[in-house]
């Protein structure tokens, strides 16, 4: 069942992207095709080609729309627990953008519009972890990775189903619950 409908004017290149979620939520990212996109959107199988050149450049649009979307998510949390719940939040949310995200040998790594979105929700996530810490000496960036380690893990084990039945059914509780022993 498809609900992005056939393109009639407006966005083509929104109306590919949401089809490239759709696609990715049924088949994961690899099976992914410009073809499929382009029937999805109910245009030529040109269209995808035009808009993003090939399948690298689509998924390179994906994942930096993923990452501006995980800095607003963190840049909106109030501390760190917030941040890395907000996190987890976004990862079940946006399950295929999270799925490229993290995937750079999908996408155009050197691409502007990627590192300025990854940037972003880089320095979001460091903002939050340069709160805790009141020495003068403390390296925000491994407390930066650490955070981001644990937080990605956990979302990461959620979404394979591979977390243990007592940690619950709601991803939010689970994962504050969890966090909390670390951030909070």
């Amino acid at each position: 069942m498809t609900s992005v409908r056939g393109y009639h004017h407006g966005d083509l290149r929104r109306t590919l992207l949401a089809a490239a979620v759709e696609a990715i939520d049924e088949a994961g990212p690899t099976a992914l095709s410009l073809r499929d996109l382009a029937r999805r959107a109910g245009v030529s199988h040109a269209a995808p080609a035009h808009h993003f050149g090939d399948k690298a450049g689509l998924l390179t649009a994906l994942a930096a729309e993923g990452f501006d979307r995980l800095a607003e998510a963190l840049e909106a949390a109030d501390d760190l627990l917030a941040a890395g719940v907000a996190y987890v939040d976004f990862a079940v949310r946006h399950r295929a953008h999270f799925e490229v995200m993290f995937r750079p040998e999908l996408y155009r790594v050197d691409d502007a519009d990627l590192i300025a979105a990854r940037g972003r929700s880089g320095a979001a996530l460091r903002s939050g972890v340069a709160t805790l810490s009141t020495d003068d000496d403390a390296d925000t960036d491994t407390d930066a990775l650490a955070a981001w380690s644990i937080a990605h893990g956990f979302a990461t084990l959620w979404l394979a189903g591979a977390l243990p039945d007592r940690v619950g059914a709601d991803p939010h509780d689970a994962a504050r619950t969890v966090l909390r022993r670390l951030f909070g």
